[in-house]
């Protein structure tokens, strides 16, 4: 990469006393932060980004993405999926299973790592808890873990099976793996599709109760108080569950969650117009879930917030609202409707945490350190449109709704995307 230069950036990093919130100049020399200061004169070729209200922090990071390839290359190809990721402001992502065939192997993970390996954006993949993600025997996790998984998780599909979750919480400490656990009670879940309540009952569609995910996250912390071990407990929706979690934290045990962007956001309400776009699992909620989710955040409990990102082709949402796939895109909104919810300062600090629980490193901005960081304008507001989708698919629940702050790229793995 050539050098960089950010003129006049407005330095957001509240883990960093001295700089946080003050306009610096960053030079980037061949991928490392080569001075902070003032003002800098550019040395020769070095390519100067000078825009107006442009701000910087940290690298962000995304726990829950989907792509496609390999399987589904109509939906998002690995190369184009990461590239709308550095778009959309993320130095790393996580990388969810739902490809075909899933990865179970340590060589599946090795061929996600490999495919991602020249990119701006950081690939870190998840392998499935159990073999062929059937929920059936334990897939290779201790393999799986050695040539770079991050964690294991059957994407979106519960563990029915509470002895093989105990087995899986057992057998992964001896590695300090992390456990996943989708809550969801597919018994009390029936066929049930958005969110059951008043508009469910309206719009005459079945709906899921809050109580299926309830249920399922009682039976969990349940299992990791006997076992011990870490739990992790993806895109949370229920008001119930924030205190569920609350009280299991309380205890000490070793439990993280996070929740969707858009679960803070949106509510059933947007899906009386049935646009499929809207449909997502766990589904949109109530007015009331929502809000004790922005308090979770708030009081820490839960750990942090993702885009949940799922890109689908056009068929599997242009058909009726029962048989439409689950799933909205997430990456190029997520920062410009986290940052209508919370104060600037919180939204990146939630961009920005995470990493650890999925033991990676997170950069500094400090001199001397690699450049690893996120460059946008949180003040810009605009209405989003198809024209700011990067993803092959365009299936966004945001559509036409207004979102506050553009993402202006990243500089990772000594790369620049703008």
């Amino acid at each position: 990469m050539m050098n960089v230069l950010l003129k006049n950036t407005t330095i957001v990093d509240s883990t960093n006393k001295n700089l946080h919130l003050k306009k610096r100049d960053i030079l980037v020399k061949n991928g490392v932060i080569d001075k902070i200061a003032s003002k800098i004169t550019p040395p020769s070729k070095t390519k100067v980004i000078d825009h107006k209200n442009l701000h910087v922090s940290i690298g962000w990071f995304d726990s829950s993405v989907s792509f496609g390839e390999p399987g589904y290359e109509e939906r998002e190809t690995i190369e184009n999926g990461l590239k709308t990721a550095g778009k959309s402001g993320f130095t790393d992502i996580v990388l969810n299973p739902n490809i075909n065939p899933v990865p179970d192997s340590s060589s599946d993970i090795v061929f996600l790592k490999n495919a991602a390996k020249d990119s701006v954006t950081n690939l870190h993949p998840l392998g499935t808890l159990t073999a062929k993600g059937e929920g059936k025997d334990l897939a290779e996790m201790f393999d799986m873990k050695n040539a770079g998984a991050v964690g294991f998780y059957d994407f979106k599909s519960s563990i029915e099976n509470s002895n093989l979750l105990k087995i899986a919480l057992q057998y992964a400490q001896n590695f300090d793996g992390l456990v996943h656990s989708f809550p969801l009670d597919t018994k009390i879940a029936g066929k049930g599709v958005v969110n059951e309540g008043e508009i469910s009952t309206r719009m005459g569609l079945k709906g899921i109760p809050a109580l299926a995910e309830e249920l399922q996250i009682v039976r969990d912390l349940f299992i990791l108080e006997y076992t011990g071990g870490k739990l992790h407990i993806p895109t949370i929706s229920a008001a119930n569950s924030v205190k569920l979690i609350a009280d299991a934290k309380k205890k000490g045990l070793d439990v993280s969650c996070s929740v969707a962007i858009h679960n803070l956001f949106m509510t059933d309400d947007s899906l009386e117009e049935y646009d499929t776009n809207c449909k997502v699992m766990p589904p949109l909620r109530t007015t009331k879930d929502a809000r004790a989710l922005i308090k979770g955040v708030k009081d820490g409990i839960i750990d942090f917030v993702c885009s949940d990102h799922v890109p689908l082709n056009i068929e599997e949402k242009r058909v009726e609202f029962d048989n439409a796939v689950d799933g909205s895109l997430g990456l190029e909104t997520a920062f410009g409707i986290l940052n209508q919810i919370f104060d600037l300062e919180t939204s990146i600090s939630l961009l920005t945490k995470g990493r650890e629980r999925y033991q990676l490193k997170t950069s500094a901005i400090k001199e001397g350190e690699t450049a690893c960081l996120t460059l946008f304008d949180p003040k810009d507001e605009f209405t989003f449109t198809k024209k700011e989708i990067v993803s092959t698919s365009k299936n966004s629940m945001f559509l036409e709704k207004q979102v506050k702050g553009r993402v202006f790229g990243v500089i990772c793995n000594n790369q620049i995307l703008i």
